[in-house]
């Protein structure tokens, strides 16, 4: 009988050595899968929904606060506005004075990256890539310098491209497509209505890293037209693509779904030949009473995965 209550002791004390070990194994998968979920995921079937932070416009926008929306939004990739990287990394305020215009001038051109690498850590760390960032850098007013500085923040903060209105003069765009070659680093220009297939070409012809940043929904409602065509003709060189719905004939924003944009059918187009370019949610319709701009930037995120599924 002695042996057999060692024998059975043994066994108990092995057993419970045992579950407690699994328990513990348990406990961490856990914790690692809740982690591991609490990161924002946009990528659907392939095609990157993103969004740009002038969506959060009507919200509070310091470099933290939209982070926090995108994690709220599920969304782990973005197009980032200037004022945001520049007021984290310790940019002046700035008016539209030239005594202010030369005073941000000159803290851009001497600007280190410290903080912008530091802002890019944070987002990454929270699962958010920043592919692409707008500075109020790229004018015909800036200097050389600020254009630089536009093109070197962009490496730290981790984007592929800047983006910026496209110019109305052809020399302005040749002047960034040079800059650009020697940052090996491209520019997607952005239009809004005036947008024609060929009001790109000039700029495309200049410079190998002058790129489109393509909006359907402006697209739209300047041809009253698909812009799928276009899509298939220049997808090479479409850095980023805004995704927005309006009417034709200048017609206004709308939710998604209401207006004449054919939004499924770009996304289906993105997903059936795998381009690489993110689609990015730009919120422009008004928002509805009782909501805001977050609500609204899950519903599009929900439109755009239902289109993908």
């Amino acid at each position: 009988m002695k042996n057999q209550d060692v024998s059975r002791r043994r066994f108990l004390g092995t057993s419970m050595l045992a579950a407690a070990g699994m328990a513990l194994v348990s406990k961490s998968t856990f914790a690692s899968s809740i982690f591991a979920l609490s990161k924002p995921n946009s990528k659907i079937n392939g095609v990157q929904i993103g969004v740009i932070t002038y969506s959060f416009r009507s919200m509070p926008g310091s470099a933290e606060q939209l982070l926090q929306y995108c994690q709220d939004c599920n969304i782990n990739a973005i197009e980032l506005m200037g004022d945001a990287a520049e007021a984290y990394a310790g940019a002046p305020k700035h008016e539209r004075t030239p005594e202010s215009q030369a005073k941000m001038a000159e803290w851009r051109a001497n600007c280190p990256m410290d903080k912008f690498v530091e802002l890019r850590k944070m987002y990454n760390d929270a699962g958010v890539t920043i592919y692409a960032w707008k500075p109020n850098a790229l004018g015909t007013k800036n200097t050389d310098a600020e254009i630089d500085y536009a093109f070197n923040a962009g490496k730290a903060l981790g984007c592929t491209h800047v983006t910026v209105e496209l110019p109305t003069d052809s020399a302005q765009t040749q002047r960034l497509g040079n800059i650009a070659a020697k940052h090996k680093m491209m520019v997607g220009y952005h239009a809004h209505t005036q947008a024609t297939p060929t009001l790109w070409d000039t700029a495309l012809s200049q410079s190998e890293y002058n790129g489109i940043n393509l909006d359907i929904g402006h697209y739209v409602a300047g041809t009253s037209s698909s812009p799928v065509d276009f899509i298939l003709k220049n997808h090479g060189r479409i850095t980023s693509m805004h995704i927005k719905d309006r009417k034709f004939n200048d017609g206004p924003n709308r939710p998604w779904g209401e207006g004449d944009t054919p939004i499924k059918d770009v996304l289906a187009l993105m997903k059936k030949n795998k381009y690489k370019f993110p689609a990015t949610i730009e919120l422009e319709y008004d928002i509805p009473a009782g909501s805001d701009a977050v609500k609204e930037v899950i519903k599009c995120r929900e439109y755009a995965k239902n289109a993908l599924s």
